[in-house]
């Protein structure tokens, strides 16, 4: 089992930057393939980025492609979601989820909610035009 807990959110004009950040608690964390998604308020939790459990893979949704960048430090049980560019529309809280992810899987990377068993308590970014 992992717990995480996100943080790096925060308030930022249009056109600015935030570092995300997930720590994850346990000796296993390079076990787990990790995924960030977002939820704004009355819409459903959507996808946002993705990356293997060796760090090797990742997925952007296309909202986000070019502007966000999810990378990994499984040395600090550490996942990262780089925000660039930000937009108002970007505005939701955001989550960081894990899933175990075998060895043979090492490359595998997974960009659907019901994925994921473990979840963050989110952390808000609210972009202001």
């Amino acid at each position: 089992q992992v717990q995480l807990a996100e943080s790096g959110g925060g308030l930022v004009q249009t056109g600015g930057s935030l570092r995300l950040s997930c720590a994850g608690s346990g000796r296993t964390f390079s076990s787990y393939a990790m995924g960030w998604f977002r939820q704004a308020p009355g819409k459903e939790r959507d996808f946002v980025a993705a990356i293997s459990r060796n760090g090797d893979m990742t997925n952007y949704a296309d909202s986000v492609k070019g502007r966000f960048t999810i990378s990994r430090d499984n040395a600090k049980n550490t996942v990262y979601l780089q925000t660039n560019s930000l937009k108002p529309e970007d505005t939701a809280v955001y989550y960081c989820a894990a899933r175990v992810s075998t060895s043979s899987s090492a490359f595998v990377y997974y960009t659907q909610v019901y994925e994921y068993r473990y979840w963050g308590q989110g952390t808000q970014v609210t972009v202001s035009s």
